[in-house]
C-alpha cells in the first residue's frame, strides 16, 4: 500500500515573486505558473488514483482480517483506514479540480494580458526613442 509518486520539484515557488512588471516578464510568469498548475493537476490525478487503489486494497484486507477470525478491533481499525483513504482521495480530487480551474484561469489571463498589452509592447520595444514609464502621464 505504498505509492510510487515522488515530488517532481523541490522548489517552493514555480514563479518567483518580484516587482518586474514589464510585459514580457508578466507573460513569462503567467506561462510558468500555468505550466506548474497543469503539472500539479496531472500529479494530483495520479495521487487520486493511487489513493483509490490503496483504499480498495485496504478494504480487501479488512475483509481478509474478518474472514481470518481475528479480533474485531483489527477489522474496525482496517476499515477505518480504508474509509479515511476514500475521504482523502475525494479531497485530492477536489484539489486537483481546483488546480486545473486555476490553471485554466491563468492561461485565460495570459491571453487577455497579451491581447491588451502585446501590441503596445511591440511598439515600445521597437522604438529607438525612450518612452515614458507606465503611469508617467497620471501625475
Amino acid at each position: 500500500m505504498s505509492s510510487d509518486l515522488t515530488p517532481r520539484n523541490t522548489n517552493a515557488a514555480p514563479v518567483p515573486a518580484n516587482d518586474d512588471n514589464r510585459y514580457k516578464a508578466v507573460q513569462a510568469k503567467l506561462d510558468r505558473l500555468g505550466k506548474a498548475l497543469d503539472d500539479a493537476g496531472v500529479e494530483l490525478d495520479g495521487l487520486h488514483r493511487s489513493m483509490q487503489g490503496n483504499a480498495k486494497r485496504t478494504d480487501g484486507v479488512a475483509t481478509d482480517v474478518e474472514n481470518a477470525d481475528l479480533d474485531p478491533k483489527f477489522v474496525d481499525l482496517t476499515t477505518n483506514v480504508a474509509t479515511a483513504l476514500v475521504g482523502a482521495a475525494r479531497s485530492v480530487k477536489t484539489l486537483s479540480g481546483t488546480a486545473q480551474e486555476t490553471a485554466n484561469l491563468t492561461h485565460t489571463t495570459r491571453r487577455a494580458h497579451s491581447k491588451l498589452y502585446g501590441k503596445l509592447d511591440d511598439i515600445r520595444s521597437n522604438r529607438r526613442e525612450k518612452t515614458p514609464r507606465a503611469g508617467f502621464f497620471d501625475r
